[in-house]
C-alpha cells in the first residue's frame, strides 16, 4: 500500500517540488477499512476500452470476496461499498479540467 514519493531530482525533472504533491490527510473510518483494502487490491484490475477505464473486473472482485468467508449480507454490503468507490474513481478519472 505504500509507495515512496519520487525524489527531489525526479520531481525537478517534471518541473515539480515536494510541496506540489502534498494534499490533505485522509482518514479511513474503521467500518470502511475492509472495502478500502479490497478496492486497493483491485488497483490493476480495471477494464479498459478506447476511452480509458470503464469499470472494475468483477470476476476478480468476486473471486477475492469468495475467499473472505463473508456472510451473505456482509458480501452484498462490501460489494456495494466497492462499487461506490469504483463510481467515484471513474468520475475522477474521467473529469475534464
Amino acid at each position: 500500500m505504500f509507495t515512496p514519493p519520487p525524489s527531489e531530482h525526479e520531481l525537478a525533472a517534471a518541473g515539480l517540488t515536494l510541496e506540489d504533491l502534498q494534499g490533505a490527510d485522509v482518514e479511513i473510518w474503521p467500518e470502511n477499512q475492509g472495502a478500502y483494502f479490497l478496492f486497493a487490491q483491485l488497483q490493476t484490475q480495471w477494464r479498459t476500452g478506447m476511452s480509458g477505464a470503464t469499470g472494475l473486473d468483477y470476476n476478480t472482485l468476486f473471486h477475492k470476496m469468495d475467499r473472505m468467508g463473508l456472510e451473505p449480507d456482509e458480501y452484498e454490503d462490501l460489494e456495494d461499498d466497492v462499487r461506490t468507490m469504483e463510481f467515484a474513481a471513474l468520475e475522477a478519472m474521467n473529469k475534464k479540467d
